[in-house]
């Protein structure tokens, strides 16, 4: 995986956990799905990075 894909999974899911939690505290149901989507692309795109480095190998 590279630092980029890295560090782009890790911004999305910290962004979307972020917006979890602010959503719950301000009850605020779209930010809490909007949050829950950005960390499911963050682990996507994790997913998609480590089967090419599987087939790297």
């Amino acid at each position: 995986m590279g630092a980029d894909d890295k560090i782009k999974a890790a911004t999305e899911k910290g962004t979307g956990k972020v917006k979890e939690s602010v959503g719950h505290v301000s009850d605020d149901e779209k930010l809490v799905a909007e949050g829950k989507a950005d960390q499911a692309k963050g682990h996507l795109r994790d997913a998609a990075e480590n089967i090419k480095d599987a087939f790297k190998k």
